[in-house]
């Protein structure tokens, strides 16, 4: 029976400010839950163990309207502006809070001695902050900046306080429209969490979960995927194999990016005097390629002699294929893109450049190409690789290159086409952003209007930030087309699972972060049922993960962006690389040591935990971003593959021409190693985690088969059971199978 609650003093019902002490008490055989109502502040105390804060408390609010039944209650804010309701029903403590008017409001101040042993934070696949960690605690707060943003900055909408014997996670059932503070307390880190009501999600309740669990880190993960579940959100990886039956060639494959996807590569010329005599002659072709060169192909051109030097035989490819793909361009691309014909200009480019340079280039004229090309394709076939992922920088690649995806195919590869929708520009700028073409109608119509009637701008403060819905008729035409003109058997859409999202204030199509977020999936589902094949896009973030079979940059995100170090400093050890050669750029092939505190925050194995995978293992393959594959780190290449056995998740590579020689023998290694426990555990849901030592560097992963991966990170042994694991190390015990030791020492490569 609901009654006005008895056990708060009269002045809280009539809306008087509340002492501190004042609260409502909800209690059930596991757990007490003692709560404030005019400021949120909350203690728990576990069946068995001691009480402990979890908010101190925001500023207060006037309570009126307060009632409550045996295990729930619920209040109103400031004369009902803001309704509060709160359930206990087992382990789960469910707040719920309506508004009635737009505004920001504060829910949690969780400070420093709520932290307990550890804090659980999915910052991609997941993190442990042990508590008075130096480390975390000067970096976190920079990272955070204003806050993050919980739909974006964290792959799930949780986090959670490792106590030992217990811990408690909250999980955000409303993760949009949300920032998570966090600061520096004392030699701790403390908590805030808002929320903003606006006009575009004011109908939307904001809803809080708080779970009991005991000493499974793990548990709040898991608590959100049966959420999920329950919610009609979750879809394994069987199922998406039922409905496009190429995802189950992701089972076991290795994720690789093939670089140099124009029509010729320097390898393809075999007498260099002829491919220059003909280059400078009168054919309308290389008058026409020779007309689009800049000022130093030029220069080049005319000072090469008759054997030219590897940088001149490099510019002049590289000038040549530039030029190739700019003719091609014009045959279809301008203020209203001619999706329908988009591939002629290709095909007919390609017959005129073989009538001209064949003679000066080696026979068959189908295999030529650079990483994109069917000579590739033999010599990954020919290396026993069986499953592999390919994917091209752009899909441009694959109007140059059809026959090298179609091989592919064949061979039983998955094929992918590198596309995004995420930003529009101008047409005419940047015409080398080739997926950001878009259109005159989709640059002038669809940018997402913030509240203010600003236009958002895009990736790299160029052009807009579009709405999908109104951008997903391009999609659809622009897929199709491609789809039909190459081939491809795969699909990634950059950015739509990254959890970006924004509020659109657009007249006429008002949208909400959920609306855009649902939108984004609507997108990368359509293209999944349209041609039956499996679509991944970038991060995977929980709330923008329907649809997508695999997504790159959960297990290693972006780090460092604003590092010179890292992007700038051309003289530091630290720096990536250039953005080129265009077929073999720095960035991605150049291998250094990465930098401090990244070093230990994003690959040192005390500080990993698998949240994601323990709400998306057998759904969502994940891998690095592709800004760091497994050769990139030359400090943290181990630690980086150990992870990788431990997760279940693939390696990634970057192969170019150039560099398959060198790099395949790798690729082989860890195809060897993962392709036998992905093909067992890939639809498996991952259902326990440990550290089997103090120091965190023994560590096991279970699935549900029962299967289970132990991986010793340290330089020394380590002691297992009956086993002894050698340095750098995963023992493999998969159900039925015998058990396999993988060492790190046998794909280390040079």
């Amino acid at each position: 029976m609901t009654r006005l609650i008895k056990i708060l003093p009269l002045a809280a019902v009539w809306g008087i400010s509340l002492p501190a002490w004042a609260g409502l008490v909800l209690q059930n055989p596991e757990w007490k839950v003692e709560l404030e109502p005019a400021t949120l502040a909350l203690k728990v105390t576990a069946a068995g163990e001691p009480a402990r804060p979890v908010s101190d408390g925001v500023p207060a609010r006037k309570v009126s309207a307060l009632r409550q039944d045996d295990q729930s209650a619920d209040w109103q804010w400031d004369d009902g502006r803001y309704r509060w309701e709160a359930r206990l029903s087992g382990r789960d403590l469910t707040l719920i809070l309506n508004a009635k008017a737009p505004g920001r409001v504060e829910l949690l101040r969780q400070p420093a001695a709520a932290m307990g042993k550890g804090l659980l934070l999915p910052l991609a696949e997941g993190s442990y902050i042990p508590g008075g960690s130096k480390l975390w605690r000067d970096f976190l707060p920079g990272f955070a900046g204003g806050g993050l943003d919980t739909s974006e900055n964290l792959s799930l909408p949780l986090w959670g306080m490792d106590y030992g014997r217990r811990s408690l996670h909250w999980l955000l059932l409303e993760p949009f429209n949300n920032q998570l503070a966090i600061r520096a307390d004392g030699s701790n880190l403390a908590l805030g969490l808002s929320h903003e009501f606006n006009p575009l999600n004011q109908q939307r309740p904001m809803t809080l979960l708080l779970r009991l669990a005991d000493d499974n880190l793990l548990a709040g993960a898991q608590r959100y995927r049966q959420w999920l579940i329950e919610q009609g959100r979750y879809q394994t990886l069987a199922d998406k194999i039922q409905a496009q039956p190429d995802t189950a060639k992701l089972i076991g494959a290795s994720h690789v990016y093939l670089w140099g996807n124009n029509l010729l590569d320097v390898s393809d010329v075999r007498d260099w005097p002829a491919f220059i005599k003909l280059l400078r002659g009168p054919d309308p072709l290389a008058a026409k390629l020779r007309g689009r060169f800049d000022a130093e192909a030029g220069k080049v051109l005319r000072q090469a002699g008759a054997k030219p030097d590897h940088y001149q035989q490099r510019a002049l490819m590289e000038a040549v294929n530039q030029a190739l793909t700019a003719e091609a361009r014009a045959g279809w691309l301008g203020k209203k893109p001619d999706w329908e014909r988009m591939a002629a200009p290709y095909l007919r480019l390609r017959a005129l450049a073989e009538r001209l340079f064949g003679p000066a280039l080696r026979p068959d004229a189908s295999r030529w190409g650079g990483g994109l090309s069917r000579k590739t394709i033999t010599a990954l076939q020919a290396a026993g690789l069986k499953r592999l992922w390919l994917g091209a920088d752009n899909w441009e690649g694959g109007l140059w290159q059809p026959q090298a995806v179609k091989a592919g195919v064949d061979a039983g590869y998955l094929m992918t086409a590198y596309d995004s929708y995420e930003t529009a520009l101008k047409p005419g700028y940047r015409e080398d952003w080739l997926t950001a073409q878009q259109g005159e109608a989709i640059f002038r119509d669809c940018g997402v209007t913030l509240a203010n009637g600003k236009k958002k701008a895009g990736f790299q403060q160029s052009g807009y930030y579009t709405n999908p819905d109104c951008v997903r008729d391009t999609l659809q035409q622009r897929t199709r087309a491609l789809h039909a003109a190459t081939g491809f058997n795969s699909w990634f859409l950059d950015a739509y699972a990254t959890g970006m999202v924004f509020d659109d204030y657009t007249s006429g199509r008002q949208t909400g972060k959920a609306e855009m977020a649902a939108g984004y999936e609507k997108s990368m589902q359509w293209v999944a049922n349209a041609y039956r094949l499996p679509v991944g896009s970038e991060m995977g973030n929980a709330a923008t993960s329907r649809g997508i079979a695999f997504a790159h940059g959960m297990q290693v995100p972006v780090m460092g962006w604003g590092d010179a170090d890292l992007q700038k400093n051309k003289q530091s050890p630290y720096f990536l690389g250039r953005w080129y050669p265009s077929n073999q750029p720095e960035t991605f092939f150049k291998k250094v040591p990465l930098k401090q505190p990244y070093r230990d925050l994003y690959f040192s194995a005390p500080y990993r935990l698998p949240l994601y995978q323990a709400v998306f293992h057998g759904s969502v393959i994940t891998t690095n971003h592709w800004l760091y594959d497994n050769l990139k780190f030359s400090n943290a290449y181990a630690d980086n593959l150990l992870a990788q056995w431990l997760y279940n998740v693939p390696p990634l590579f970057h192969l170019s021409a150039a560099s398959l020689k060198a790099r395949l023998p790798q690729l082989q290694c860890a195809d060897r190693a993962f392709r036998p426990l992905h093909e067992q555990l890939a639809t498996q849901a991952l259902t326990g985690f440990a550290w089997l030592n103090a120091e965190h560097t023994l560590q096991q992963t279970r699935f549900a088969d029962g299967s289970r991966l132990t991986a010793n990170f340290a330089a020394e042994p380590a002691v297992h059971g009956k086993q002894t694991l050698p340095p750098q190390s995963l023992l493999a015990e998969l159900a039925g199978q015998s058990s396999r030791l993988l060492l790190v020492a046998d794909c280390a490569g040079k």
